[in-house]
């Protein structure tokens, strides 16, 4: 019988035409097309644009392409081998190790271990030196397919019960095989692709250590999670490490304990945040500039309660959708109620509280309402992740005709507000119509458009993210950048068809009859909880003048200039400038390291010059020092300091 050939295109540079047999492996189709020796450094293969293992059998005509280190497309499957090289290690030096799940990650990888013996640094050490040891053998890596009953005796004569829980979950689903990847004794379950053989998993390195509950759930039981990372080349991983250890150093946890700017206590109840002196203050002109802003802008501001009757969430459709993120329900004169996780049910009680007319449009009301989430505690993190915050809430009840219009003020406002706070740098996606949705289809679209044409109208790079708008409105995220280029969600702006027909929110047109106005939520900083802690990472404690609790501290050389220093001190609060003095009988020099360890903007010293001629000699807490100067021209710079961030984000408007 004649071989059936089929005919590949290889692209490598340049497009290459290859007839092979049918079932021909990629690594021997590109070995004819490039040669042994470079199709031999390929790690995976694009087949028709999906990445796949080199042996993958070619059963069609298709465009073939070889994925080389140092392909992104490749960094994400490179990482996920490098986790099956982390639970292979494991395995042989805690054989008794059950294993869970191990997935790549944005920023490396982790496998999930369950062990009698809680892993410590030291055991990490020795993983990673094993790792390197299978990586020299160049082990080989095959994929095998298996019926999923044969999948499943399988993992259960080895002992692995997460596996076999994953398998008959999957058999459940109506899954029939399943692929299980195998090196050298070692087999896990797993999709791939992966690398050919281990000899390509160079430059790793694991990096810490956590708990964590099997599926996320404290119910399940409690697993060893190693991360690690990995990257093709040795500078790309020594830049990560680097940039890792800074954002230890950043670490708004460990900052805000030393700076005195919030705390937790176990006392008061895990993701519960105690706003300290410092702190506190921070947030009051984080506030005070919310609300002028929010002002000038033709807002008005509402307070709301903090619970409310249980009825009221049956009607919100958050007990049908989100009953797991609420807090349980407390009986007050035989009427239950529910502690608030949202708003937005007291902004349309308050909508609702009169009969609107078309002429009263847009209603722009906002507030800072602080609301309560049931998260579990193992997801709990410092100030990015908490059971109780404030939101920078606000809705628009608008005209059909004023969506466009509106959707750009909204716009035009967070991406001003966001680069006084310091970040000009964000990502923008804009979410359409998943596959369930309330509201029409017209209304859908009408929806969408405007947002598209506000971005574009704005000039705004976006992407546009399919399907993945909440059921009740298509939405832009605007996710900024920080000092270390890490990703933050913070604003949001999305239109809701839901609400609004839940409690029959109507105003009347034009033509005296009842309309149904459109709803737009928006939060520009997300909640100030996670913004703040996003602050205190992005510069690292050392806030810009205009946020720094202590804005300038006046320094003694000796007792005999504590006069001076308080009268230097009292003039500027007069000013309205947060300043302090430090009159205790140290040596200066221990003085000016503990006001640059407080991360205070300038330091104010004062000698027998200074005294004589009524003037303070400025050092920054950066080290920089200035020329002595009198204090209303001190008063003038740190005031011209002050007011940079807001000219500065306008001009870049």
């Amino acid at each position: 019988m004649e071989e059936q050939l089929i005919s590949i295109k290889v692209h490598s540079g340049e497009e290459k035409d290859v007839a092979v047999p049918k079932g021909t492996s990629a690594f021997n189709c590109l070995v004819q097309a490039l040669g042994k020796s470079k199709a031999k450094k390929a790690i995976f293969v694009a087949i028709n644009g999906d990445l796949k293992d080199v042996s993958t059998p070619l059963e069609g005509e298709c465009d073939l392409e070889p994925i080389f280190p140092g392909d992104e497309r490749a960094l994400s499957a490179y990482r996920h081998s490098c986790a099956h090289l982390m639970a292979q290690a494991v395995k042989e030096l805690f054989p008794a190790a059950k294993l869970a799940i191990g997935p790549s990650t944005d920023a490396g990888f982790y496998y999930d271990f369950d062990v009698d013996h809680g892993f410590d640094p030291d055991d990490l050490k020795e993983i990673e030196k094993r790792m390197k040891a299978l990586s020299k053998r160049a082990i080989p890596i095959r994929r095998r397919v298996m019926e999923i009953d044969e999948a499943i005796e399988f993992f259960r004569e080895k002992g692995e019960q997460y596996k076999v829980e994953l398998l008959e979950e999957l058999k459940g689903q109506g899954e029939r095989e399943v692929s299980i990847y195998e090196q050298d004794g070692f087999s896990d379950l797993c999709r791939g692709p992966h690398v050919p053989h281990t000899g390509h998993l160079k430059v790793f390195k694991l990096t810490s250590l956590a708990g964590a509950y099997w599926r996320g759930d404290e119910k399940n039981p409690m697993l060893q999670r190693v991360y690690g990372t990995a990257f093709f080349t040795k500078d790309e991983l020594k830049e990560y490490l680097e940039r890792l250890e800074e954002a230890r150093r950043r670490d708004h946890r460990r900052l805000g304990k030393e700076l005195e700017l919030f705390s937790i206590s176990e006392d008061i109840g895990p993701g519960l945040i105690l706003w300290h002196p410092k702190g506190a203050l921070i947030r009051k002109m984080i506030e005070d500039f919310w609300r002028d802003e929010h002002l000038k802008r033709g807002y008005e501001m509402l307070i709301t309660p903090h619970i409310a009757k249980r009825d009221l969430w049956k009607t919100s459709g958050h007990l049908d959708f989100y009953a797991e993120n609420m807090y349980s329900p407390m009986e007050i004169d035989e009427v239950s109620y529910q502690i608030k996780p949202m708003n937005c049910p007291f902004h349309i009680a308050i909508y609702n509280s009169r009969r609107r007319s078309y002429r009263e449009f847009p209603i722009r009301w906002c507030e800072l309402g602080t609301v309560y989430r049931y998260e579990r505690t193992g997801t709990l993190h410092g100030l990015m992740r908490v059971r109780g915050f404030t939101q920078d809430d606000a809705h628009l009840f608008i005209r059909p005709d004023q969506l466009d219009e509106e959707i750009k003020g909204v716009l035009d406002m967070t991406l001003y507000m966001l680069r006084v706070f310091g970040f000009d740098r964000y990502d923008i996606y804009l979410s359409t119509r998943p596959e369930k949705f309330v509201g029409t289809e017209e209304n859908w679209e009408r929806a969408t458009a405007a947002l598209e044409n506000a971005l574009k109208g704005m000039g705004l790079p976006y992407e546009e993210d399919p399907g993945e708008g909440v059921f009740y409105g298509p939405k832009i995220d605007i996710k900024i950048r920080d000092c270390l280029d890490r990703s933050w969600q913070c604003s949001t702006i999305q239109v809701d068809f839901n609400l609004p027909e839940r409690f029959d929110v109507k105003y009347i047109g034009e033509d005296g009859e009842p309309h149904t106005p459109i709803m737009v939520h928006r939060a520009l900083l997300g909640s100030l909880e996670r913004f703040f802690g996003v602050l205190i990472e992005h510069y690292g404690g050392a806030f810009p003048v205009w946020l720094a609790p202590v804005q300038a501290i006046v320094l003694t050389v000796t007792d005999r200039h504590n006069e001076w220093a308080k009268e230097v001190k009292e003039v500027m609060r007069g000013h309205g400038i947060r300043a302090e003095a430090d009159l205790r009988n140290e040596k200066l020099g221990k003085k000016i390291r503990e006001a640059q360890l407080k991360k205070i903007p300038y330091m104010l010293i004062v000698g027998d010059k200074e005294v004589e001629s009524r003037t303070v000699s400025p050092r920054t807490r950066d080290g920089v020092e200035h020329s002595a100067l009198d204090i209303e021209s001190m008063v003038r710079l740190i005031k011209e300091e002050e007011k940079r961030p807001f000219e500065d984000a306008r001009e870049r408007a």
